[in-house]
């Protein structure tokens, strides 16, 4: 079965610091990131910011409006990009929301939605052959500010086989 991904800004934002968005690409057959999804990454603040750069020209192949976000979903309280990535895997069968925020995968678990985040991204990329170590990909995203519990990095590592 293909890999079929909605993405939402974290991983976007995430992967374009530290120059991986291409494991995006090389990881599923398609890929929507939705127009909300767009419109918040276009609010950096840096003119420069490389995903609002990406999102301007080589992103914007990708964008696609969403249907109405069902009750459900605006239920949750969720940011725009979000609820956007939600409501379109769950109006498309076989999608899965690539996202990292927690509220917004319990909202997808509890809808039965398949989530992945960053780190998922990145362990699938190892997995896959696609980088040789995930540990040096894991350090860079820390550095760059993605938040993360030391335990669970520890544990990315391990399943990674480099801890």
């Amino acid at each position: 079965m293909p890999r079929r991904w909605v993405v939402n800004a974290s991983p976007l934002i995430t992967l374009a610091k530290i120059g991986q968005l291409s494991l995006l690409h090389e990881l599923c057959e398609e890929m929507v990131i939705p127009a909300g999804v767009k419109e918040e990454i276009n609010r950096a603040p840096d003119e420069n910011d490389p995903a609002r750069t990406w999102i301007r020209s080589r992103g914007r192949d990708f964008v696609r409006q969403t249907a109405q976000i069902h009750p459900t979903i605006s239920a949750w309280d969720l940011g725009l990009g979000e609820s956007e990535v939600l409501a379109w895997a769950n109006d498309h069968l076989g999608w899965e929301a690539i996202l990292d925020d927690k509220a917004a995968r319990d909202c997808a678990a509890s809808l039965g939605i398949k989530a992945r985040g960053t780190i998922g991204i990145i362990l699938l990329a190892k997995k896959e052959k696609k980088i040789s170590n995930a540990t040096l990909i894991l350090d860079q995203i820390r550095l760059a500010g993605f938040r993360i519990d030391p335990r669970l990095m520890q544990e990315a590592k391990t399943l990674a086989g480099e801890a």
